[in-house]
C-alpha cells in the first residue's frame, strides 16, 4: 500500500512539473502532440485540437511531447549547418521562447512546492520536541567523538545562539548543525548563569551529507510547540521563505557531493523516495487527517522543490541543458550546430544513466540493509 501511495504521489509531482511544459509551449504556439497522464501503453486518448491527450496504464508521471523535439537528428540525418524546424515547432520557435518552455516545467515545481509551505502555514501544526538543553555524546554513547566537549561544551549547557541566530528547542539546533557540515560556528551557551562563546568545527557525515558536533538532546526536557496557524499573508511570506530555505538547502547538498558525500548513502532513487513518500502518507493518515494532510504536503514541497533545483542544472537532457542552449542562442544570435548538440546530448543520457546506476545501487543497499 506504501509503494502504490508512493507512485502515485511522485506522479503526481512529475504530472505537473510537465504540466508547466504543456502550458508554456501551448502560449507560444508550439504544436503538443501528445500530453498523456501516466506513462507506458496508452489505456485512453482523444484528439483535441491537434493533441492526443491520453492516459496511460503506469501511473508514474507523465509526458509532454511536443512537435520537433528532435529535429536535431534530423538535420544531422541530412548533414545540415543548422536546425531547421517550422514555426509550430519546439526548435522552430524564437530561443526565449523555447528557454520559457524549458524552464516551465521547473517553475511548476517551484510554484507547487510554494503553494503548499503556505497551506501548511495557513493549518498550523502542534509538534514535540526537546528543550536547548543538552548533554555530551561521548558520555553516551561510548567511542563517539564529540567536537562541543573538545570545544568546551558541557552537559547541561543551555544553548541559546548558533551564530548569532536564537534557538528555541533542539529540532532547530539540529537542523541548523545537520545543514552547516564542514564549517566553523559560533556556539553561545548559558552554563550556571554564565554566557560562553564556542568556536566548534562542525562535522560532515558523509553518510547522509549532513553536520553535527556530539550531542544529544535531555529526554527530560520535551515540550510542546505550535508552528501557525498564519493569517493569508503571513502565510505567504512563510511558505516563501520556507521555499528559499530549502532551496538554499538543496544547493548545498549538491556541493556536498563533491566533498566526499557517499553518493549510494546520501542520494535516494526513485525507489527509495516512492517508499518514504508512501509511508509518510500511511503513517501521517493512520494519526489523524490534519497530520496526514501535513505529512504529506512537507515531503511532497521537499522532494517538488529538490525536483525545481536538479532540472536547472545545465545538464544536457535536463531543462538546465535545454535553458543553456536556447540562452547561448539568444545572445550570440547563432543556431547550435546539429552535431554539437547531439554530442553534448549523448554525453548528457551517459551522465544521467551513471547517476541512475549509482542511485539505484544505494537503493538496493538500502532495502537490503532494512
Amino acid at each position: 500500500m506504501s509503494i502504490i501511495l508512493g507512485i502515485f504521489g511522485l506522479g503526481f509531482l512529475i504530472f505537473f512539473h510537465e504540466l508547466g511544459h504543456f502550458l508554456a509551449a501551448r502560449f507560444f504556439g508550439v504544436k503538443v502532440e501528445a500530453f498523456s497522464i501516466g506513462m507506458g501503453p496508452v489505456l485512453l486518448h482523444r484528439t483535441i485540437n491537434d493533441t492526443d491527450y491520453r492516459i496511460s496504464l503506469i501511473p508514474l508521471g507523465g509526458y509532454c511531447s511536443m512537435k520537433g523535439e528532435h529535429d536535431y537528428q534530423t538535420a544531422i540525418e541530412e548533414k545540415l549547418s543548422s536546425i531547421k524546424g517550422d514555426k509550430d515547432s519546439f526548435y522552430g520557435v524564437h530561443p526565449l521562447k523555447r528557454l520559457i518552455i524549458a524552464f516551465s516545467g521547473p517553475l511548476f515545481n517551484l510554484i507547487f512546492g510554494f503553494i503548499s509551505f503556505t497551506s501548511i502555514a495557513l493549518m498550523g501544526y502542534t509538534y514535540y520536541t526537546a528543550g536547548t538543553t543538552v548533554s555530551m555524546a561521548d558520555e553516551v554513547y561510548e567511542g563517539t567523538f564529540s567536537p562541543a566537549h573538545e570545544a568546551g561544551m558541557e552537559t547541561g549547557d543551555v544553548i541559546t545562539f548558533i551564530d548569532g541566530i536564537q534557538m528555541h528547542d533542539f529540532s532547530e539546533i539540529a537542523e541548523y548543525i545537520a545543514s552547516n557540515p564542514d564549517k566553523d560556528v559560533i556556539v553561545t551557551v548559558k552554563r550556571h548563569d554564565e554566557i560562553h562563546e564556542l568556536k566548534i568545527h562542525t562535522l560532515l557525515d558523509t553518510e547522509t551529507g549532513s553536520g553535527k558536533i556530539g550531542i544529544v538532546s535531555t529526554p527530560d526536557s520535551i515540550q510542546e510547540r505550535h508552528y501557525g496557524p498564519y493569517a493569508f499573508f503571513p502565510a505567504l511570506k512563510e511558505g516563501c521563505r520556507e521555499s528559499i530555505k530549502l532551496g538554499k538547502l538543496t544547493i548545498k547538498g549538491i556541493t556536498l557531493l563533491f566533498k566526499g558525500v557517499k553518493i549510494t548513502s546520501a542520494v535516494s532513487g526513485p525507489a527509495r523516495i516512492t517508499t518514504m513518500l508512501g509511508d509518510t502518507v500511511k503513517q501521517g493518515f493512520s494519526e489523524s487527517i490534519h497530520i496526514g494532510i501535513i505529512s504529506t504536503l512537507q515531503l511532497l514541497a521537499i522532494i517538488s522543490l529538490s525536483l525545481f533545483m536538479t532540472n536547472l542544472l545545465p545538464i544536457p537532457v535536463l531543462d538546465g541543458g535545454l535553458i543553456l542552449f536556447a540562452l547561448i542562442e539568444w545572445i550570440s544570435h547563432r543556431k547550435i550546430h546539429p552535431k554539437v548538440l547531439y554530442y553534448i546530448q549523448f554525453i548528457g543520457i551517459a551522465f544521467i544513466g551513471l547517476l541512475m546506476i549509482i542511485v539505484i545501487t544505494g537503493d538496493i543497499s538500502y532495502f537490503i540493509s532494512k
